[in-house]
């Protein structure tokens, strides 16, 4: 079974310049697996709340862009909270671990990588649902 500490920090490239930084990211290098999917989050109101889900299958990896965030990790039995606030800093959360990003800053921006399509069966929604998902592994 997958555990919370399956999940892992990667500290990505960062090539400085006075004009700006810039931060590569390519398939299967920075990132663990073959991105599919590129989403961000966005306008979430200082304090607020996201996610709490799991995945079946799919691999995510999330990065704060702008700002800053926590994501409290769930394997069940162990809980852990990362907090998110470099852009050259990305958590890697593999399938199975239940996921909420929690305490956004006002202005902050959540860059996701997964490593599948939008698929709603792949998803679990109810902890419920996920306890018992946990139990069958």
């Amino acid at each position: 079974m997958v555990s919370t500490y399956d999940c892992t920090i990667f500290e990505l490239p960062s090539i400085k310049n006075r004009a700006g930084n810039i931060t590569p990211v390519h398939n299967g290098i920075e990132v663990p697996f073959d991105i599919k999917r590129v989403f961000y989050l966005y306008d979430i109101p200082g304090g607020e709340s996201r996610g709490a889900h799991a995945h079946k299958e799919c691999h995510q990896f999330l990065i704060a862009a702008s700002g800053s965030f926590e994501v409290l990790l769930d394997d069940g039995k162990t809980k852990r909270i990362i907090q998110l606030n470099r852009p050259y800093i990305g958590l890697h959360i593999p399938p199975g671990i239940w996921a909420s990003e929690i305490n956004f800053s006002s202005g902050s921006i959540c860059l996701v990588f997964a490593s599948q399509t939008y698929n709603e069966t792949d998803y679990i929604r109810d902890y419920e649902d996920y306890i018992n998902f946990t139990k069958d592994k």
